[in-house]
């Protein structure tokens, strides 16, 4: 079988309809009718020689044949984008203000900088690099124009992937077989900690307080010098901390849904806008399910 050129109109249609959830919100993304994205669609499929997509009364999902090309057509897009831009759109300056917490950083920072700043070298970025629970303020506020944080509730901002909880201690101290259970856990309101103490709750498991701070690097050390056993996200955990779960006796966590959220300021920042652009670009993945 010779399989048709993929068009990027169809492409556009299909990554709008898994950002959205629905041919509707797909519609309003790429400023067409919903009868043209559904159409776009079927064009997609046939052409991929298969379905891309399951639909039914209370959701979306994507089928393994979907999952497989949403990446492809990510990068298709974005590279369309940043070719228009280095053909026809003028020399872009000006600042913008970006938050993120520690622990993505580390792990989801580094390419969409490395690309961002390759395309408009001429935007400056002041990085802001701290808790969710102190930048959505800041966001609030007009202090950032940017920021990825883990979503609190939602409709908050636009959701780019789950990241996956886990439980880790230091590998030499079986400090999770204490009674009550001390764990290292984030500031009061942070999405982390809320997730924690339910999980513990649930499981009715006994547990007291050891440690708590914004810090990422607190949260790491607290964990290794045996003191306590810590959540983290899967991305920020270290090589010198062992993972632990259900065979330790620990309840499962839910991943935690991490979106990119803008401020007022920043609706009227076009260096702003081409920075969201590049981190949906880059870090967007399936949303459609609702797995990571």
């Amino acid at each position: 079988m010779v399989m048709q050129d993929l068009q990027i109109d169809w492409l556009r249609a299909f990554v709008a309809i898994v950002d959205g959830g629905s041919l509707s919100s797909a519609a309003k993304i790429i400023h067409r009718s919903q009868a043209a994205v559904s159409m776009q669609l079927k064009k997609l499929e046939h052409a991929s020689g298969a379905a891309l997509l399951i639909r039914d009364a209370r959701r979306l999902a994507l089928t393994p044949e979907g999952r497989q090309l949403l990446p492809y057509a990510r990068r298709i897009i974005a590279t369309q984008q940043e070719a228009r831009a280095a053909l026809c759109e003028p020399s872009v300056s000006g600042h913008v203000r970006l938050g993120i917490p520690d622990d993505y950083a580390v792990s989801y920072l580094a390419p969409v900088l490395r690309t961002f700043s390759a395309q408009y070298p001429e935007i400056e970025i002041t990085l802001v690099c701290t808790q969710s629970t102190s930048l959505l303020p800041q966001i609030h506020a007009n202090e950032l124009d940017v920021a990825l944080v883990s979503q609190e509730r939602p409709g908050q901002g636009t959701v780019l992937f789950h990241e996956p909880l886990v439980w880790v201690g230091s590998p030499t101290v079986e400090t999770w077989r204490d009674d009550p259970l001390p764990i290292a856990i984030y500031e009061e309101g942070s999405v982390v900690r809320r997730v924690t103490e339910t999980a513990l709750d649930a499981q009715k498991r006994r547990y007291r307080l050891a440690y708590h701070s914004p810090s990422l690097i607190g949260q790491i050390a607290a964990a290794q010098s045996g003191l306590a056993v810590a959540v983290l996200t899967r991305c920020s955990v270290p090589d010198s901390l062992q993972l632990l779960g259900s065979r330790h006796g620990l309840p499962a966590l839910p991943p935690t849904p991490v979106a990119l959220v803008a401020s007022q300021a920043a609706e009227n920042s076009e260096a702003a806008r081409h920075l969201q652009q590049q981190i949906v670009a880059t870090l967007a993945r399936e949303t459609v399910s609702g797995r990571p």
